[in-house]
């Protein structure tokens, strides 16, 4: 099914760093028949991403591109992988590309799909090089950093003229680098806020757990497995049991035991306010991104 919605479609990418690498990665590895157009700032570095593509399923139909325009041109859905303050430089760059439907895709956080329409209806018609303008339906998303193993969790929303099949075709691709959910754009900022930002929050954890094994003797190699794993268990725990987080939780305090006493002095610390408060101030900077875009 998913090749049959793909059909050759052809597939750019304007930035190949840390997010947009992982994704395109992720669809290189795939089965998806895709062909793939990357550009980046220099050059070079778009030549030695593509040729890191070369041993996976569909790396042999990359190509790099000269220009943020020569993706546009010969793309069909074209990711916008930059930072937030380069969005909208780069959609007036390749403003000539559209003279016929395309799909435009931000993995900018903050930036809303309404600005990044107003944007495009503000174009100069002489930026469409002459021929009629076609405006490319938007969607916005947000993966995170796991995506480089294929375990992202990405949200996507879409503008409201994009079709049903299209928004089956993003997600197609997106689900390569693992799971993705439709939401509304109004929850955008607090998916950025949880999900976005969260594996710094759980690196930071692993880090702690690792510091308090050497701490016990256990050596810092070793340490980190043990945080780590311990996580990625609990994740899949959360995931797959029937049951809710709280009694997930209440399986592991036995009576008078000793994870009850760690609970209680996570608790005595703040643990849970420390995290929302995180989290807070994650989705205030992404809604301050939004403002500025």
């Amino acid at each position: 099914m998913k090749g049959l919605i793909m059909n050759g479609k052809k597939v750019g990418c304007i930035g190949c760093g840390t997010m947009g690498g992982a994704v395109i990665k992720a669809i290189a590895a795939s089965d998806l028949d895709v062909s793939l157009y990357i550009s980046s700032g220099h050059y070079s570095k778009a030549e030695s991403f593509v040729e890191s593509l070369s041993d996976l399923s569909s790396g042999g139909k990359a190509r790099p591109c000269d220009s943020n325009l020569s993706v546009a041109e010969n793309c069909d859905i074209i990711f916008i992988a930059v930072k937030p303050a380069f969005v909208m430089s780069v959609i007036k760059e390749i403003a000539g590309a559209f003279n016929r439907p395309r799909v435009l895709v931000s993995m900018a956080a903050g930036i809303t799909i309404q600005s990044i329409q107003d944007c495009l209806s503000g174009l100069p018609a002489d930026e469409s090089a002459g021929e009629e303008f076609v405006c490319p339906h938007v969607f916005r998303m947000m993966p995170n950093l796991p995506a480089v193993y294929g375990e992202s969790m990405t949200a996507l929303c879409a503008g409201k003229d994009a079709s049903e099949e299209e928004s089956a075709m993003v997600t197609a691709l997106l689900g390569t680098a693992g799971k993705v959910e439709l939401v509304t754009e109004k929850m955008m900022d607090g998916v950025t806020a949880v999900s976005g930002s969260g594996p710094a929050y759980a690196f930071m954890f692993i880090e702690a757990l690792a510091d308090a094994a050497v701490k016990f003797g256990i050596p810092r190699k070793q340490a980190y497995v043990y945080a780590a794993q311990t996580l990625k268990g609990a994740a899949v725990m959360a995931l797959k049991d029937e049951r809710s987080i709280s009694e997930l939780k209440d399986a592991v305090c036995s009576p008078s035991g000793t994870t009850i006493e760690a609970v209680a002095a996570l608790e005595r610390g703040g643990f849970r306010g420390l995290v929302i408060d995180a989290a807070t101030a994650a989705y205030n900077r992404s809604v301050e991104l939004g403002r500025k875009g």
